[in-house]
């Protein structure tokens, strides 16, 4: 009788929920509301431990590896592909921090319990061990793990406390991977997809931060000055690609205000994006989808939201001109946003994350 009498009360709050908006606006900038993180969590939770399709990625050095990706995979085969799957369990970390009291919160912490165990953290080790796959998920996926762990490290909780225990080796390892890196790259990657150089610059440097991890940093910023600091009049016009995710011009100047100092930053950002700066902002038009049910084509969905964190990070970094910004993002994210749940697999696994990002973000 108690199970039945909780699940009419689950099911009672999820259809109030339903009739809530999913984000609001706030100092000019959307905001997740609590019927937005239980219908974004819904998406994640359906594909973590669901294993096919699946996308592998990984190079076959011998027929070891000819079995299932769970076995190899044995904490991130879901949501087809490894990197998706590891920011599907940073978005769920994401919304249990914010809203403890999700309906589906004790769903969520047990399917990342089962995902994030120690064994299995240690087996998917032995992938990034391997001479062939040592470079496995470079850029995006080892950002994406250390961006997981940066906030099961900023959230006070015994589940918290215990996984990042569990992931800590495999984050560290990506820490020595991005140093090693950096230190053979010779030209940035400037690309819309997941190789992006910024964009992994910039989630590994909030994991630097946080763990002060100083020789990370110091990588990172030597690199980043190093490509970007004489950078101007970025080709903004020339965006988007057709398979974009990311922006190569927005992903750059979303690094950069964490990089350098405050008054250089406005000086550098406006050499950089001018265009920014007119009174009426033409640059970076709402990238349009045709087809959703095509991987590539629904990047740009992807493109959209990811343009908006970018947005909204640099308009926190330049004063009164942030207000037409702010509103360019906010552009974005309303178009975007009813894209996230289209009913295909095709984006489904991935754009809630995006989602989620772009309206919880902090600066």
């Amino acid at each position: 009788m108690r199970v039945v009498s909780l699940l009419v009360c689950l099911l009672w709050l999820s259809k109030a929920y339903a009739q809530m908006p999913l984000y609001t606006e706030k100092d000019g900038q959307l905001r997740l509301t609590t019927a937005g993180a239980l219908h974004f969590a819904a998406l994640p939770l359906k594909c973590m431990q669901h294993a096919f399709p699946y996308k592998t990625g990984i190079v076959f050095s011998d027929s070891s590896l000819l079995q299932a990706p769970q076995a190899y995979h044995p904490a991130f085969y879901g949501c087809y592909d490894w990197h998706s799957s590891v920011h599907g369990h940073w978005m769920l970390v994401r919304l249990l921090k914010m809203y403890p009291d999700l309906p589906n919160a004790g769903e969520i912490r047990r399917k990342l319990s089962e995902n994030l165990s120690q064994d299995n953290i240690r087996r998917e080790m032995l992938i990034f061990r391997n001479k062939e796959n040592k470079g496995f998920e470079r850029i995006y996926g080892w950002s994406w793990l250390m961006q997981l762990q940066t906030e099961l490290l900023t959230w006070d909780d015994p589940l918290a406390r215990q996984l990042r225990s569990n992931i800590a080796p495999l984050a560290r390892l990506f820490s020595t991977s991005w140093r090693d890196f950096l230190k053979k790259i010779v030209y940035p990657i400037r690309v819309g997809e997941h190789t992006n150089l910024a964009f992994g610059l910039r989630l590994a440097w909030d994991y630097g931060v946080v763990t002060r991890d100083t020789a990370l940093q110091s990588s990172i910023r030597e690199a980043a000055l190093r490509f970007y600091a004489n950078d101007r009049n970025c080709p903004a016009s020339w965006e988007p690609g057709g398979y974009d995710f990311l922006s190569p011009c927005l992903e750059e100047a979303d690094l950069m205000w964490r990089i350098l100092p405050a008054d250089d930053y406005k000086t550098w950002v406006k050499n950089f994006l001018p265009g920014l700066f007119a009174k009426e902002i033409t640059l970076f038009s709402l990238a349009e989808v045709k087809d959703r049910t095509d991987g590539k084509l629904v990047h740009l969905d992807g493109l959209n939201l990811s343009r908006a964190w970018c947005l909204y990070g640099i308009a926190r970094h330049c004063g009164e001109a942030g207000n037409n910004i702010r509103e360019l993002a906010n552009r974005h994210l309303h178009a975007a946003l009813p894209h996230v749940a289209s009913g295909d697999y095709a984006g489904e696994h991935w754009l809630a994350t995006f989602a989620v990002y772009a309206l919880t973000v902090e600066y």
